[in-house]
């Protein structure tokens, strides 16, 4: 299986294209104007779409999911828990919602500039819910589709339904291809040097602490971490050096 990043225009969250070897791809995370790109890649590769993932519910992650699933007749695909934001994402963001709704605020502001003003927003009208809504831990959910197959791990803490995708991808190293690394695409979970903020709605710090210790924490130190934001890292990086695993670290 291959992995591509596209990174989005506005927010600049990180899309990720899974892509198995027999041209199934799924996209996961497609934000806020890399709706197009996206089509425009696969197209030109032409890989066959099977799903759109999202690795939770916020606005920045899911913008284009709607529009380009229905393009591809297939299902946005999310844990159960944060489904219900794909129908109103900046309604279940409290008070960074209404500021988005604001025209004459900044952030009204810059979404309108970009085009992106809240009510412009489409809803997906196929979603598969994965998981339990439940206010509690989901065990890992196997997703596949042909040649696409990766470990969907509730991490709940950044959101209800926040959760992370384990895959292994092809790698080419000094001996020539054949190679695979394990990936976790973290999403608002953990970043490099830091992690997802807990005080939106729906956010909880004892949760988030929870999931670092018991979710983040003991995946394998070479686990490639890609983020929804900013620089990849490594589990093995992030625990030396990432303040908030600092209590979870190995003597």
């Amino acid at each position: 299986m291959r992995l591509l990043e596209l990174v989005a225009p506005v927010f600049g969250a990180r899309c990720c294209l899974l892509v198995g070897e027999d041209g199934t791809c799924v996209a996961v995370d497609v934000g806020a104007g890399v709706a197009d790109r996206v089509a425009e890649v696969v197209g030109a590769q032409g890989w066959r779409p099977a799903a759109v993932l999202a690795t939770h519910g916020h606005a920045d992650h899911t913008w284009g999911a709607g529009p380009l699933a229905a393009a591809w007749d297939v299902p946005v695909v999310l844990h159960a828990a944060d489904a219900h934001r794909l129908a109103d994402p900046f309604g279940t963001l409290g008070p960074l919602g209404r500021a988005a709704h604001d025209p004459t605020g900044p952030l009204g502001q810059a979404l309108a500039a970009a085009g992106l003003a809240p009510g412009a927003y489409v809803a997906p009208t196929r979603v598969e819910p994965f998981g339990d809504a439940a206010d509690a831990r989901t065990p890992d959910v196997v997703l596949a589709w042909g040649g696409v197959r990766l470990v969907a791990r509730h991490a709940p803490g950044h959101t209800e339904g926040a959760t992370l995708y384990l895959v292994e991808v092809a790698t080419d190293g000094p001996a020539g291809p054949g190679g695979r690394r394990a990936v976790a695409l973290t999403g608002d979970v953990l970043f490099a040097g830091s992690v997802g903020r807990t005080d939106l709605p729906g956010g909880d710090d004892a949760r988030m602490r929870t999931t670092l210790a018991e979710v983040v924490a003991t995946l394998p130190p070479e686990t490639l971490v890609v983020p929804g934001h900013g620089p990849t890292s490594t589990v093995a990086a992030e625990l030396a050096a990432n303040p908030y695993l600092a209590p979870y670290r190995q003597a």
